[in-house]
């Protein structure tokens, strides 16, 4: 699916997302996250051994929601599926997200961390998309 270029923006900015996943039980796990977008493919990182993580690898389906920071009013709920999980790049990923939400590079590293760069592709895409409420 094509983002709308409001999407985009949202993605390109600074602003959190709220990712939320489906526990092995059917129940909701939601976790707060640095986003970003690879053209129409929304990405962002986790580690191996979070719940997150083997929740997707699991069931691919997530929601993701996103507001402009600037503007709360402007606001995305996107319903998707992960299509690739990888650690090829993840690392450096991370730290470019770190650059873009902090200004530095990610200070989070813990011994044996291993990253994971996280892609999907979104199948519907609500909420306010618009200038005004």
């Amino acid at each position: 699916m094509e983002l709308p270029d409001k999407v985009k923006a949202m993605l390109d900015g600074p602003n959190f997302a709220h990712v939320a996943t489906i526990n092995a039980d059917g129940s909701p796990q939601n976790t707060m996250v640095w986003i970003d977008r690879d053209g129409d493919l929304i990405t962002f990182n986790t580690a191996e051994g979070r719940v997150k993580t083997d929740n997707m690898k699991r069931d691919p389906r997530v929601s993701i929601s996103i507001y402009d920071d600037d503007k709360p009013y402007i606001n995305a709920a996107i319903m998707g599926r992960v299509v690739k999980m990888t650690h090829d790049g993840a690392d450096e990923h991370i730290d470019a997200l770190g650059v873009k939400y902090t200004g530095q590079p990610y200070k989070g590293w813990k011994p044996g961390m291993v990253r994971v760069k996280v892609y999907v592709e979104a199948d519907s895409i609500g909420g306010y998309v618009r200038d005004s409420h």
